[in-house]
């Protein structure tokens, strides 16, 4: 008996229609979220190019290394406050560096999923909603009036409290990342937790709160409310500090320059850019460019950081 034969069906054709309902919804939507995306590029395209047109022309190696001029006159720049800005964000991360990585460390691998833990995140997030100019006049209490005068050591606290809930997130977030296998492993060979904690979990978390910390100090280099209330401005050198290796003298800025009023990069910008003469607006443009470039290159660097991880 012959075998019957089958015939093949021809394959049923999946594309879809152009005029179809679907089709057609799909490419209007495709076309909402590219205008959606092209209106969120305008004002940091719009930002971008008004800073960098605006400080491009005054920008020259002498405006970091000068000290602001006189009202009216000529060149200038703003080598004190470069200087003050890397005084008062080099003393916030020393503060908030530790602090912060050391409470990512107690609510990752200690009080994991506690309502301690649940409570300190929500306290977190809090702090890091409250309006800079608060956390400011917080500082200008507890540590200008304390000590009497403006100084850079006010300043630092005062973005320490700012960077703080940036770190702790975001370090929190990397130990939690780290893969259970990691701990298991270490304690199976024998390692104490904290032995796994410290020569496991944070080394292989370190790349990911580097990322984080930058962020941070981003945040800090740019804010200003803080530090009018607590650094106040200085249009000289302060005790010790100086671009001229002559007049450097690190040993007097570390125990007297850093105690005295200090100016920064947003005070300088705050205070240039409504002024009547050219020469501190032109300044004024070129210190936002300074600012923005930090910005730009920092966040490149945290993204860099984590790719090539």
């Amino acid at each position: 008996m012959s075998s019957p034969e089958f015939v093949s069906s021809p394959a049923p054709n999946m594309k879809r229609s152009s005029s179809s309902p679907r089709t057609l919804f799909s490419t209007i939507m495709t076309g909402v979220a590219f205008a959606c995306a092209a209106l969120a590029l305008i004002p940091l395209v719009a930002v971008l190019s008004y800073v960098l047109v605006n400080g491009i022309s005054r920008l020259s190696p002498t405006v970091f290394v000068d000290l602001p001029s006189a009202p009216g006159l000529p060149g200038g720049g703003f080598g004190n406050a470069l200087i003050g800005t890397i005084a008062t964000v080099a003393i916030a991360a020393a503060i908030s560096i530790p602090f912060g990585v050391m409470a990512s460390i107690f609510l990752s691998e200690f009080y994991r999923d506690t309502n301690l833990a649940e409570a300190i995140n929500f306290l977190t997030n809090v702090l890091s909603g409250v309006p800079s100019i608060v956390v400011g006049a917080f500082a200008y209490a507890v540590v200008v009036l304390s000590t009497g005068k403006f100084s850079a050591v006010a300043g630092g606290i005062a973005l320490a409290v700012l960077m703080l809930p940036t770190i702790v997130r975001t370090a929190t977030e990397a130990l939690e990342a780290v893969p259970r296998d990691y701990r298991q492993a270490a304690i199976g060979l024998g390692a104490t937790r904290i032995q796994t904690t410290l020569q496991i979990v944070l080394p292989a978390a370190i790349p990911s709160i580097i990322t984080g910390v930058m962020l941070a100090v981003a945040r800090a280099a740019g804010e200003t409310a803080p530090v009018l209330f607590t650094a106040s401005f200085n249009r000289f050198w302060n005790s010790g500090a100086s671009l001229d290796p002559i007049n450097l003298n690190p040993v007097t800025y570390l125990t007297q320059g850093i105690w005295e009023p200090t100016a920064t990069m947003s005070r300088l910008v705050f205070d240039f850019a409504t002024a009547p003469y050219k020469n501190q607006q032109e300044l004024a443009w070129v210190g936002s460019l300074v600012l923005v470039a930090l910005v730009l290159v920092t966040s490149v660097a945290s993204r860099w950081i984590v790719r090539k991880r």
